[in-house]
C-alpha cells in the first residue's frame, strides 16, 4: 500500500509575508472512510480555498493531532527577496520535508500540487509525482494545504497587530486595492517583498531601499570553530556523492569555503557557524553584495580549471549550529 507524503504551498503571490509549504502523511485510509469514525474526518479534507475559515481551523486541529506526520517549511519575505521565488519554493519544501522526516514515519511516494517539482535535485526527487489540483484530488495534499494556509493566516493576523496600517489580517498580504492604498500612504514595511514590482515601485516613490541583510563580507575562516564547521559540511557533501575540489579557495578579492561537484553541477558553498538557530537563516549570508563576490570567485575558479567548464555553477549555503556542530541546512540556489 502506498504511503503518500502530500505537499502544497501557500503564499506564492502576496506582496508581503512569508511563503509557507505544508507536508503531511495521513493514516492508512480508503476513498470512503465514512464507516470508520476514527477516519471519517479524512473525507472532509479538500482544497483549503474551498473551505470556510471556521472549517479550516477545525480540520487543522484534527490534522495536527491525528496525522502520522506533519511539517511546515517557512521562507521569510527577506529570504524570498534574496533568492527569488523559484528558490524560495525549493527551500520551503526542503524545510517542510525535513520536519516530517524528523518524525521517522516512512513514505514511498511524494505528491506535490501543481506543475513544479520543488524537490528536483534532491535525493527525494525520484519519489515525486506532480499533479495539478492535487490539493483537491489527494487527501494528503489537501491536508498539507490546510495546515499551511492556517499557519500563514495566523502569522498574518499577528502582523496585522504589529502593523495596523496595512490590514494584513484582512488581505493576508495579497495585492488588494486596500493593501495598495495603504502601501501608497505608508510605504513598505520590512515584511513586504521588495522584489515584487508593485512594492518596488512604491518603495522607489518613498525613496525606500530594500532592507539589506548585513553582509558577512570577505573573510578568512581559519579559526578552529570555522574549520570544524566546514569539515562537518565537507563530510555531509561526500555522503551525498560530491567530490570535494577545494577547501578555502582564495582569490585576490574573496574566498569560498568549499568547492565541490556531483557530476552535474559545480557548487560554491558558504558555511556559517551559529551558536544557536536563533541567529537567522544561512541565506542571510547571500545578499546582493555577497552574491557578486561569490560569482567573481566562481568565475576565477572556472578559468583556472577549464576541465569543469561544462558543469553548471551554483551558489550553496550551509548552517552548522551548536557546540556539537550539527548541520542544520545545506541548500543550493539556482545557477549563477
Amino acid at each position: 500500500m502506498k504511503t503518500i507524503l502530500g505537499i502544497d504551498e501557500v503564499g506564492r503571490g502576496p506582496w508581503a509575508g512569508p511563503l509557507v509549504i505544508g507536508a503531511v502523511i495521513l493514516p492508512p485510509h480508503t476513498e470512503d472512510n465514512s464507516a470508520d469514525d476514527n477516519l471519517s474526518w479524512i473525507d472532509e479534507l479538500t482544497d483549503s480555498k474551498k473551505l470556510t475559515a471556521k472549517k479550516r481551523e477545525a480540520l487543522n486541529e484534527i490534522i495536527l493531532e491525528k496525522a502520522l506526520a506533519t511539517g511546515l517549511g517557512w521562507v521569510t519575505s527577506k529570504e524570498l527577496d534574496e533568492v527569488g521565488l523559484s528558490n524560495a519554493l525549493k527551500l520551503a519544501a526542503r524545510r517542510a520535508v525535513e520536519e516530517v522526516q524528523k518524525k521517522k514515519v516512512p513514505f514511498n511516494e511524494i505528491v506535490i500540487d501543481g506543475t513544479i517539482n520543488f524537490l528536483f535535485g534532491t535525493r527525494l526527487e525520484k519519489f515525486v509525482t506532480i499533479l495539478p489540483k492535487a490539493d483537491y484530488l489527494i487527501k494528503e495534499v489537501s491536508a498539507a494545504s490546510i495546515i499551511a494556509k492556517v499557519a500563514r493566516d495566523h502569522y498574518m493576523e499577528e502582523l496585522g497587530k504589529k502593523y495596523p496600517a496595512y490590514g494584513f489580517e484582512k488581505h493576508v498580504g495579497y495585492g488588494t486595492a486596500a493593501h495598495k492604498k495603504a502601501l501608497e500612504a505608508e510605504g513598505p514595511c520590512e515584511e513586504h517583498r521588495f522584489s515584487f514590482r508593485p512594492v518596488a515601485e512604491i518603495a522607489e516613490k518613498f525613496k525606500t531601499s530594500k532592507p539589506v541583510t548585513r553582509s558577512a563580507g570577505p573573510k578568512k575562516n581559519t579559526t578552529k570553530i570555522g574549520t570544524k564547521a566546514e569539515q562537518i559540511v565537507i563530510d555531509y557533501l561526500k555522503e551525498q556523492g560530491h567530490k570535494i575540489l577545494e577547501h578555502d579557495f582564495k582569490t585576490e578579492r574573496y574566498e569560498i569555503d568549499i568547492v565541490s561537484h556531483d557530476f552535474e553541477a559545480l557548487y560554491f558553498t558558504e558555511v556559517k557557524y551559529r551558536k544557536n538557530a536563533d541567529h537567522g537563516s544561512p541565506l542571510a549570508m547571500i545578499d546582493s553584495k555577497k552574491r557578486k563576490q561569490v560569482i567573481f570567485a566562481a568565475e576565477c575558479y572556472q578559468k583556472l580549471h577549464p576541465e569543469n567548464k561544462n558543469l553548471k555553477p551554483k551558489i550553496a549555503v550551509a548552517a552548522v549550529t551548536g557546540n556539537d556542530y550539527h548541520l542544520d541546512e545545506w541548500f543550493a540556489l539556482d545557477e549563477i
